[in-house]
C-alpha cells in the first residue's frame, strides 16, 4: 500500500518547479546567514539547520496529505543507499571507539612518526588513503579508518589537524572514484551501459593528473616540515594490528562490513589481551564510538528526508531540465551533465543519489549527442565526487571532523578543511579540460 501511494504522489509531481528547492535556499541562507552575522560559520547547528529546512519541505505542496508526505520521507529514509550509509556509521564509530582503546591510534602514530620523514608525513596520508579507499570502495569507511590516525599525527607534531584530515580526504575521494566496487561507480556504470573496465580506463587516466599534482602540492607545503620529539615513542605492533588487518581486508576487496566488523574483533582481542581495558569496561568503549557518530547519523537521515520532499515538489527535476534544455553540442552536453551531476549532489548531499537521478538524462543526452557511455559515466562519477568532497554538509567531512574530535583534544569544523581539498577541486579541473580538449571519432563503449 505504501508504495502504490508513493508510486502515485511521484507521478502526480513529476512537473519540474524552481520552488521545490526552497528548503535548500533556506538551510543555506539560515546557514551562512546565521554564521556571517555572528563571525563563527558554525554557530547553526548544521542539525538545526537541516531541521528547519525539512519543516519548510513539509509546508511545500498542501495539494499532498501529511501522511502522503510521511510515506514518501520514509520511503526516502528506508533507501537502501541510506540505510548502508547509516550502518556504516554505527559500525565506523564503534572501530573507532575501541581500537583507540585498545591503544592502536597511539601506537600507529607513533610507528608512522619513526619510520617516516616528517615532510613525506602528509602525502603518506594521502597515499594510503587512495590504496584504501580503491580497495574497500567507501570514501566513509576510509575516513573512518584514517582520520584517527591523522588527528594523532596532528596532536603529535602540531601540523595542522584540518591538512591532516584534508589529505586523509582527498585519498577517500580517489578511491570512491575509481573503486569497482564503488556504489558510485556501479551506479554510473549501470546507469550509461557501459563495461566496469572501460569506465575504469578512462577515469584513472582522467583523474591520474590530479593526484600527481596533489602529491607534489603536498609535498611542496610540507618541504620544510620538522618536529622534534620530545616523548618516548613507543609502539606496540601487536596494537596496530586493527588497522593491518582493515587494511588488508580492503585491498582484497572484502565487504566494508565485513572490514570493519574484523577490525572491531581484532581490537577486543587485542584490547583484552594487553589489559588495556577489561571486559566489561570494552562495551563502555564500543558505545562511546558509537555515540560520536549520532550527529552524523541524524544529519543523513534529516537530509535523506528533505531530498525525497524535494524530489517530489519538482526540485530536482528543474534542475535537471535547466541543463537539458540548455545543451546545444557534445561538448556542451558534457559539459551540462559535469554540471547537473554536480549541482544534483551538492543538493542531495550523496554522490550516489545524484548519480542515480542524474544518470537515466545523461544517458538520454548522450545518445543524442553521441557520447561514449564510458565517457558519460565517468562525468557522472567524477563530478558527483567532486561537489562530495568539498561540500561541509556531506558524510566525508562531517564524518573526518566527527572521528577526529572523538579521539582527539583538538576541535574542528569541516569548513576549516576546505583549504586542503586539493584532490577533488583539481579532479574536476582535470576533467574539464579533458572534456574540452578531447575528440570523440565516434560513440562506441
Amino acid at each position: 500500500m505504501l508504495s502504490t501511494n508513493h508510486h502515485k504522489t511521484t507521478d502526480h509531481l513529476k512537473k519540474a518547479n524552481p520552488f521545490g528547492l526552497f528548503p535548500i535556499l533556506v538551510f543555506f541562507i539560515l546557514f551562512i546567514g546565521i554564521g556571517a552575522i555572528s563571525g563563527d560559520i558554525y554557530t547553526l547547528p548544521a542539525v538545526v539547520g537541516f531541521i528547519i529546512a525539512l519543516i519548510v519541505a513539509f509546508l511545500q505542496n498542501p495539494n499532498i496529505k501529511f501522511s502522503q508526505k510521511i510515506q514518501i520521507v520514509s520511503s526516502g529514509i528506508g533507501d537502501d543507499n541510506i540505510v548502508t550509509m547509516l550502518f556504516v556509521f554505527i559500525l565506523a564509530g564503534a572501530f573507532s571507539g575501541i581500537v583507540k582503546a585498545a591503544g592502536g591510534v597511539e601506537s600507529t602514530v607513533h610507528f608512522g612518526l619513526s619510520v617516516i620523514p616528517p615532510n613525506f608525513m602528509i602525502v603518506g596520508i594521502f597515499i594510503v588513503g587512495c590504496f584504501i579507499s580503491v580497495s574497500m570502495g567507501t570514501s566513509v569507511g576510509t575516513i573512518t579508518a584514517l582520520a584517527p590516525i591523522a588527528a594523532g599525527v596532528a596532536e603529535t607534531t602540531q601540523l595542522p589537524l584540518a591538512l591532516c584530515l584534508g589529505a586523509v580526504i582527498c585519498g577517500a575521494m580517489f578511491g570512491d572514484n575509481l573503486s569497482m566496487i564503488s556504489d558510485t561507480t556501479i551506479a554510473a556504470v549501470r546507469t550509461q551501459g557501459c563495461e566496469m573496465k572501460d569506465k575504469f580506463k578512462m577515469n584513472f587516466f582522467i583523474v591520474l593528473p590530479a593526484a600527481i599534482v596533489t602529491i607534489l602540492i603536498f609535498m611542496i607545503i610540507t618541504a620544510n616540515t620538522s618536529f622534534t620529539i620530545t616523548e618516548n615513542l613507543t609502539y606496540h605492533i601487536w596494537q596496530i594490528l586493527p588497522y593491518f588487518v582493515v587494511l588488508v581486508g580492503a585491498l582484497i576487496g572484502l565487504n566494508v562490513f565485513l572490514v570493519l566488523i574484523l577490525g572491531i574483533v581484532t581490537s577486543m582481542i587485542v584490547g583484552l589481551s594487553m589489559h588495556t581495558f577489561t571486559f566489561t569496561e570494552m562495551f563502555g568503549h564500543l558505545n562511546d564510538g558509537i555515540s560520536s557518530m549520532y550527529e552524523i547519523t541524524i544529519i543523513s537521515i534529516i537530509i535523506a528526508a528533505i531530498f525525497h520532499l524535494v524530489k517530489e515538489n519538482g526540485g530536482i527535476q528543474f534542475i535537471i531540465d535547466f541543463i537539458k534544455k540548455r545543451v546545444k553540442s557534445r561538448k556542451g552536453a558534457e559539459l551540462g551533465i559535469a554540471g547537473m551531476a554536480l549541482l544534483v549532489d551538492c543538493c542531495t548531499a550523496n554522490n550516489t543519489i545524484a548519480i542515480v537521478m542524474s544518470g537515466p538524462i545523461a544517458k538520454e543526452i548522450g545518445d543524442e549527442f553521441q557520447v561514449q557511455p564510458k565517457k558519460m559515466a565517468s562525468i557522472l562519477d567524477i563530478f558527483t565526487s567532486v561537489g562530495q568532497g568539498i561540500i561541509p554538509y556531506g558524510a566525508q567531512l562531517l564524518t573526518a571532523a566527527s572521528t577526529a574530535s572523538a579521539v582527539s583534544a583538538i576541535s574542528i569544523s569541516p569548513i576549516d578543511m576546505i583549504p586542503y581539498l586539493y584532490y577533488p577541486i583539481l579532479m574536476g579541473i582535470s576533467a574539464i579540460l579533458f572534456i574540452c580538449f578531447s575528440k570523440d571519432s565516434k560513440k562506441d563503449n
